[in-house]
C-alpha cells in the first residue's frame, strides 16, 4: 500500500490505478504509452483491468459512446503542458510574494526574533496540514493548493531571513539559485533521456526518502529531549554529507513529477489535474530550496 504523505505520494494523475506511467493502455487512438512505449505496464500490481486510468473521463468514451470508430482523444478539456506551467506559475507567484512579505513584515532583530520564528513555525504547521489534506482529498482544490503556498511561503520568508541575518549572509540567493540549478539540470537530463523513470528508479526513490526522513525525525526527538544537536545528522560533516543527500532525493523527486506531467498528459487526464502537478512541484523544490538552505548554513557554521 503506499503512502499518502505528500512528501512520498508521487502517485500517477490517477489514483486509483497506480503510478503515472505503470499503467495499462491509453485511450484508444492515443499513444501508446503503457503498454508498448513502457515496457514496465505488463504486470504491474498497480494497474487496474479497466486500461486507461481516464476512462471514467466523459472524454475518453465520446467516441464509443457514438457507436463511432475509436479516435485521437479531443484536446478539449484535457491538461497540457501549457495547463501545467501556468499553475505551477500560480503556485510558486503565491508562494514567492508571501515570502517576500514576510521577510520584510517579520523583522528577525534580537527583539523581534522569537515572534517571527514562532509565526513561522506556525504557518510550517498550518501548511503541513494543509498538504496532508490535499494529499488525502481524491480532487485537486485550488483554493487549498494557493493557501497552502501561501503559508509556506511565510514559514520560508521568516526561516529565510534568519538564516541570511544571523547565520551566513546572502544564503537565501544562494539556495535559489542552488534549486533553480537543480531544477533546469534535472529537466535537461529528462529530456535528454539520461533518467528514465522505471518502477525499479520509484520504489528506490520512496525507500531512501523513508529512510531520510526517519533518521531526520529521530535526529530531531534527540535534539529536543537531548539537547544539542541530537545525533548530529544536521551538523559537522554528517550534516553536510546528509545536506547533499536531501538535495539528491529532491532531484528524484522532480524526475518522478515530470514522469507525472508527461504521462498525465498522454493520458489524457483531465484540465484540473494540472493543479495536482503544480501542488506536486511546489512540495519538491520546497524541499531542495531547504536543503540547500541548511547545507549553507552548516557550511558557514564550519569556517
Amino acid at each position: 500500500m503506499r503512502s499518502r504523505n505528500p512528501v512520498f505520494s508521487r502517485r500517477g494523475f490517477s489514483r486509483d490505478n497506480g503510478y503515472a506511467g505503470f499503467n495499462a493502455a491509453p485511450q484508444a487512438g492515443g499513444p501508446a504509452v503503457g503498454t508498448q512505449a513502457n515496457p514496465y505496464a505488463q504486470g504491474n500490481p498497480y494497474a487496474q483491468p479497466s486500461g486507461n486510468p481516464y476512462a471514467q473521463n466523459p472524454y475518453a468514451q465520446q467516441d464509443l459512446q457514438q457507436g463511432a470508430p475509436p479516435q485521437a482523444p479531443a484536446t478539449t478539456g484535457r491538461m497540457t503542458m501549457d495547463d501545467v506551467v501556468l499553475r505551477t506559475a500560480s503556485t510558486l507567484g503565491t508562494l514567492v510574494v508571501t515570502a517576500a512579505l514576510a521577510w520584510a513584515l517579520l523583522p528577525v532583530d534580537s527583539a523581534n526574533i522569537s515572534r517571527s520564528y514562532g509565526i513561522g513555525v506556525g504557518a510550517m504547521v498550518i501548511g503541513m496540514i494543509l498538504a496532508l489534506v490535499q494529499s488525502f482529498k481524491r480532487k485537486a482544490s485550488p483554493a487549498l493548493i494557493l493557501t497552502y503556498a501561501a503559508v509556506e511561503g511565510v514559514f520560508l520568508g521568516v526561516v529565510s531571513n534568519i538564516v541570511d541575518t544571523h547565520v551566513a549572509s546572502g544564503a537565501a540567493m544562494q539556495a535559489v539559485i542552488g534549486t533553480m540549478a537543480v531544477f533546469v539540470g534535472v529537466l535537461l537530463a529528462y529530456k535528454a533521456g539520461w533518467i528514465r523513470v522505471t518502477r525499479r528508479f520509484y520504489g528506490f526513490v520512496m525507500a531512501a526518502a523513508l529512510g531520510f526522513v526517519l533518521l531526520m525525525a529521530v535526529n530531531m526527538l534527540f535534539a529536543v529531549f537531548g539537547g544539542g544537536d541530537g545525533l548530529g545528522f544536521r551538523s559537522g560533516p554528517l550534516g553536510i554529507l546528509f545536506g547533499v543527500i536531501g538535495i539528491i532525493l529532491g532531484a528524484c523527486f522532480l524526475a518522478l513529477d515530470f514522469k507525472q506531467v508527461e504521462d498525465g498528459i498522454a493520458y489524457g487526464a483531465p484540465r484540473e489535474e494540472a493543479w495536482l502537478a503544480a501542488f506536486g512541484l511546489t512540495l519538491t523544490l520546497v524541499w531542495i530550496y531547504m536543503e540547500f538552505l541548511r547545507l549553507i548554513a552548516i557550511l558557514n557554521q564550519s569556517d
